[in-house]
């Protein structure tokens, strides 16, 4: 030890670059010397945080992380998930979801690939680690396995299921067991009675407070994607879920969640609503509608048995077949607003207008529509979207969602459908939607339609 010490700085430290980040503690404890080189060496935590993972600063001009503190985390990340120790993973529940945001927070794309992600992937497929930590929520309190148990806080229970939605359904056999929850998902997307006032029949905790309920959007995840791949639709690309591997979509590209000139810029200048539009509204998009008979949505919530269920208690799982809408959304912004009190006071409400069509069933009255709505930060930093679908000048049916990941995350929105009027008799159910491209062009939406025929024809 004392001749490596003895090495000139540079060289030394080319050494401890190569050791693995996850070892540095070890070499510190060798002696008193080494663990004063090692302790404060903002370079050598830098240098490995930078080998690792994605780069946190995100402009050019944004202040230098404490790359010792940061380089810790992640390596204590990495020991909770790579113990095979039970109680240390739940004792360490919170702390494993806190540095999963911050990594996706931080996460950036290189040749279409980004560091974060593909670590925190390859954590969370470790045995083990997607019962710990993505199978908590109360829908596996009732269709999980005997590894699988809902936590015991309500506060657990929704980040778990925040999680679950971060990461997605993908299409490996831990994803395929996640769809065998798919009757309880679907019983508490129907149950009317998780739509009221106060969440205003949105996927948001029923205290009032607009807060995402997590556990709702899970359900809802959950049961779209059975449906989906249960429809021969499945083999489309552009209706392939944006949730088919491992935090999908989730990254974003650097600034996109800035706006080209800022919120409070002079009205006199005429700048294009688009390059003030921060959450990139305006494109074509793609849509996915569920939906029960309605005959089989009132013996769930209305049926003398499920009168006399106390309000505490869940519905029944159910395995009724649903039926599925995709459809497509050509959508532009027509005005932008600044934030009123329901949002957050660093980004806009911006308005938007389109059209909306179902691809393969034009002989539904309910299959194309004019469509308007808004998109706006909320107070809690969720980015919240509305539309209302407008059939020969009548506004019939609404949305409310939330889109997964943040500003312009190509993972989409997830909400809820409803009767425009909060009807208490329903019907409502699952929405997704999620942004094709930013063209406006009729042969891109042409194109579109002529590969929807032909698979309608085959």
């Amino acid at each position: 030890m004392t001749e490596l010490l003895d090495l000139c700085y540079d060289v030394l430290i080319r050494i401890l670059e190569e050791v693995d980040a996850g070892d540095l503690a070890s070499c510190a404890q060798t002696s008193w010397s080494f663990y004063r080189f090692i302790q404060n060496n903002a370079r050598l935590f830098k240098h490995h945080y930078l080998k690792n993972f994605d780069d946190p600063r995100r402009k050019a001009a944004d202040a230098e992380p404490e790359w010792i503190l940061e380089l810790q985390k992640v390596v204590r990340l990495q020991k909770v998930m790579e113990s095979g120790n039970l109680d240390v993973k739940s004792e360490n529940f919170a702390f494993v979801h806190e540095m999963t945001e911050s990594l996706i927070s931080t996460a950036s794309l290189e040749n279409n690939q980004s560091r974060n992600v593909a670590e925190l992937s390859r954590l969370i497929t470790i045995p083990g680690n997607t019962d710990a930590f993505l199978s908590k929520s109360s829908l596996y309190a009732r269709g999980g396995t005997s590894t699988q148990k809902a936590a015991s806080t309500e506060e657990q229970r929704q980040l778990s299921a925040k999680l679950h939605c971060y990461y997605g359904i993908p299409d490996t056999p831990a994803g395929r067991r996640t769809l065998s929850t798919h009757p309880y998902a679907r019983s508490r997307v129907y149950d009317l009675r998780h739509y009221t006032t106060q969440n205003g029949w949105g996927p948001y905790l029923s205290d009032g407070s607009m807060r995402v309920d997590w556990e709702m959007i899970e359900a809802l995840m959950v049961d779209v994607a059975y449906n989906s791949g249960m429809c021969c639709r499945r083999l489309l690309t552009r209706f392939r879920l944006p949730w088919s591997e491992p935090f999908e979509g989730i990254v974003h590209e650097p600034n996109a969640n800035e706006p080209k000139h800022p919120l409070g810029i002079p009205k006199q200048i005429d700048a294009p609503l688009d390059s003030r539009d921060p959450y990139g509204v305006s494109g074509i998009w793609s849509r996915i509608v569920c939906f029960l008979d309605y005959t089989d949505l009132y013996n769930l919530n209305f049926s003398t048995e499920a009168l006399l269920l106390p309000l505490t208690e869940p519905r029944a799982p159910i395995s009724t077949e649903e039926a599925i809408r995709h459809i497509l959304m050509r959508l532009r912004v027509v005005r932008i607003e600044e934030p009123d009190e329901d949002s957050h006071p660093s980004y806009p409400v911006v308005y938007f207008q389109g059209t909306s069509y179902a691809v393969h069933a034009s002989w539904d009255p309910n299959a194309s529509s004019r469509i308007r709505g808004s998109v706006r930060m909320t107070k809690h930093g969720d980015v919240r979207w509305n539309t209302v679908s407008v059939f020969h000048g009548e506004e019939r049916w609404a949305s409310d969602g939330i889109q997964v990941g943040g500003v312009r995350s190509s993972r989409g929105v997830i909400g809820t459908w409803f009767d425009k009027d909060f009807d208490e008799h329903g019907p409502a159910g699952p929405t997704v939607f999620w942004k094709l491209c930013d063209g406006h062009d009729d042969d891109e939406l042409d194109s579109d339609e002529e590969e929807f025929a032909f698979y309608s024809e085959n």
